[in-house]
């Protein structure tokens, strides 16, 4: 343990705090990502369950993970006392960003003519931008801890 606080401590001195923070927010995000796949495959292959069920299954086990991660991992925020406020503001940005993905790769795709793999490519990294200020902002921001 003491060489993994080492090596994140050498990391965030190299490349600083802030672009440290993006580093672990695109961790995480790839790390939910790759959670929704590994689970929406192994739920379909050898769960056998219905394709569009499994993705469902596999987007909320994914959310659980992006959620966890960016509140302890990115972020930093180990209160808990109002996590449950916390995750309907996730919810929340989620839902938003769901949104602005559906509304973007729809204009570049039908109105502009972008290529639908290029154009998702595209709208990710907006989508990306604009939910790490919203997580920063909205989700994880500092509050003052309950008193007791």
């Amino acid at each position: 343990m003491v060489r993994l606080r080492a090596l994140y401590n050498a990391t965030e001195a190299l490349l600083g705090v802030r672009l440290f923070k993006v580093v672990r927010y695109v961790t995480s995000g790839g790390a939910a990502a790759l959670t929704n796949l590994a689970s929406l495959f192994l739920l379909v292959h050898f769960g056998g369950v219905y394709y569009l069920y499994a993705s469902v299954l596999a987007f909320i086990i994914s959310v659980g993970v992006s959620f966890t991660m960016q509140k302890f991992w990115t972020f930093h925020d180990m209160q808990t006392h109002d996590v449950h406020a916390q995750f309907a503001r996730y919810t929340l940005v989620i839902t938003a960003n769901l949104l602005l993905n559906t509304a973007l790769m729809y204009l570049l795709v039908e109105k502009a003519g972008v290529w639908y793999l290029l154009a998702q490519f595209l709208t990710s990294m907006v989508v990306a931008g604009t939910g790490y200020f919203a997580y920063h902002l909205l989700v994880f921001r500092e509050r003052t801890p309950p008193v007791v």
